[in-house]
């Protein structure tokens, strides 16, 4: 046996930490404020003391129809955008301080100071604004859209040259007038979003029909009388369609005439509902993907609210709301005439149907292996992965019913669709699912709570870390690690010899505290270990 490294990713450490501040109050960090083409007033008496801000002071910015009116500061030192990477001000732009018909908008640039030309290879982030009251801005070089001036820069995050932050309000070269008010700019690292408490899951260990205490079969056609996008399958609850077998759940489309609800169909499969909801957390599944031209295999989330007859929550009385208004969230979706390529997206009343809120990218072995399907869900935004790597981020700037319905609970969802394109010799297919889990956010241990008798040697450790288990494994573990920031930096699945775990390459790991969490016997472990 070894221990097979599925995703390994490490953080560098960061040399010094920059605490750069200000709050307009006289005590701030920053002692090089500049207006290009433009005035600025760091003791501006706060006109609008509401809101989120009723501070007394802020900086006043007067562009007066300066082409390239900016503020701007200057460090001697440069940001370090992996230990930071993420700038927050709060802003007011009142509409009498407004000419023109500029985009209401405000741009926070990156730049080299030293060059001649800064601006040469700055990066930038753009953010909306809403007129007429404070609101803060977030700009995050590690995780939000940014745009390199130079096309052959680098990601924000691999450069090392940035010591200039450049501020500009609406667009530039224009002639337009805009005055704006800027208080309590910091410079920080993102919150961690560390879902390290596992609340559900179904690991699929008895095998037969499917666990009807965690799962439901949706049945019920819909009013047309026939299942949402064309589709050709009916969806059954019999144990040829669905069915637990050697620790892994199949669900199988087959061709064959079924009737039921008074349609003969071509094809059969099933759809499961899962009779959990959550708000907030990370879900994943750990699955092999079906083959053939015509076959869309799902793992996904839907409002419990949503009002659709045959849902599981829907017959437990919670059908208030229409999809999309309900909000979906497509954590993997696979189509066999694009075999290979799995896509994430998301369903909102301003996207659905045509959708353009999607990603995603291609897994060669999505059929032939079983990869890691996630979704990491906050108030702030959707993470979607494929064994721990990011493919799509959905973070809308300004959050509304219209985009963001992703503020109450929803369910999960795994079917296996056949659509029109299903080719005539299709006999059958399975999507093989391994687990399902849904973790939220607990206290980061610092020692394993939950069973004193797991010893773990050498700590601290330089290479390779060996966990003893209480009896013999039988079946593979998946291992996290994270930083004492609370940052994930490895996720890997290994194999047990007999009853000892092997962590291997750890000398890859910048020295310091982490913590390793994994699963065994049914029940969640945390280590806290020292890295030399």
């Amino acid at each position: 046996m070894h221990y097979l490294i599925t995703l390994l990713f490490c953080l560098p450490f960061a040399s010094f930490a920059q605490n750069v501040q200000d709050n307009f109050e006289g005590n701030g960090t920053i002692t090089t404020w500049f207006g290009d083409d433009c005035t600025i007033n760091t003791t501006f008496t706060n006109p609008y003391p509401q809101g989120i801000n009723t501070s007394a002071k802020v900086l006043r910015y007067a562009d007066n129809g300066g082409l390239y009116a900016n503020a701007r500061f200057q460090l001697s030192t440069t940001f370090d955008l992996v230990a930071k990477s993420r700038f927050m001000l709060k802003i007011f732009v009142a509409t009498n301080g407004l000419t023109g018909a500029q985009a209401n908008q405000i741009s926070l640039k990156l730049q080299n100071g030293n060059l001649a030309q800064p601006w040469d290879t700055q990066c930038e982030i753009i953010k909306p604004l809403v007129l007429n009251q404070w609101q803060s801005v977030s700009f995050d070089f590690a995780n939000d859209i940014y745009s390199n001036l130079n096309a052959g820069s680098l990601p924000p995050t691999l450069r090392t040259d940035f010591n200039r932050v450049v501020i500009q309000v609406n667009g530039e070269n224009n002639t337009d007038n805009v005055v704006a008010y800027i208080d309590d700019l910091t410079y920080d690292a993102p919150p961690p979003s560390v879902f390290n408490t596992l609340v559900w899951a179904d690991e699929f260990g008895t095998n037969g029909a499917v666990d009807a205490t965690k799962w439901f079969h949706q049945t019920q056609l819909p009013a047309s009388g026939s299942w949402f996008n064309n589709e050709l399958q009916h969806y059954t609850n019999r144990t040829i369609n669905s069915f637990v077998n050697a620790d892994m759940l199949n669900i199988v489309a087959k061709k064959e005439n079924f009737t039921a609800q008074g349609q003969t169909k071509a094809y059969t499969s099933a759809r499961l509902n899962s009779k959990f909801s959550f708000k907030y957390g990370r879900v994943e599944m750990r699955a092999k993907l079906p083959t053939g031209a015509g076959t869309w295999p799902a793992f996904w989330l839907l409002g419990k609210n949503i009002n659709e007859a045959g849902a599981y929550f829907q017959t437990q009385g919670f059908g208030t709301t229409d999809w999309p208004a309900c909000g979906e969230m497509d954590i993997m979706e696979h189509w066999g005439t694009n075999q290979n390529y799995v896509q994430s997206a998301t369903h909102t009343p301003s996207s659905f149907g045509n959708t353009v809120n999607l990603g995603g990218r291609t897994i060669p072995t999505a059929s032939s292996d079983f990869h890691i399907y996630s979704l990491e869900w906050t108030a702030e935004k959707l993470v979607f992965k494929t064994d721990g790597i990011t493919h799509y981020t959905y973070n809308p700037a300004l959050k509304d019913a219209a985009n963001w319905p992703f503020n109450a609970e929803q369910y999960i969802l795994l079917n296996l669709a056949i659509d029109p394109n299903i080719t005539a010799n299709y006999t059958q297919s399975s999507f093989i699912i391994d687990y399902v889990r849904v973790y939220q956010v607990g206290t980061v241990a610092t020692e394993n709570t939950y069973d004193k008798s797991i010893k773990y040697y050498p700590n601290p450790v330089e290479d390779e870390l060996t966990i003893e288990l209480a009896n013999e494994a039988q079946t593979e573990i998946t291992t996290k690690i994270y930083d004492i920031q609370g940052k994930m930096v490895r996720i890997a699945v290994g194999e047990p010899e007999h009853t000892k775990l092997a962590i291997k390459n750890l000398s890859n790991l910048p020295a310091g505290m982490y913590v390793l969490t994994y699963e065994y016997g049914g029940k969640p472990c945390v280590l806290k270990f020292l890295k030399q």
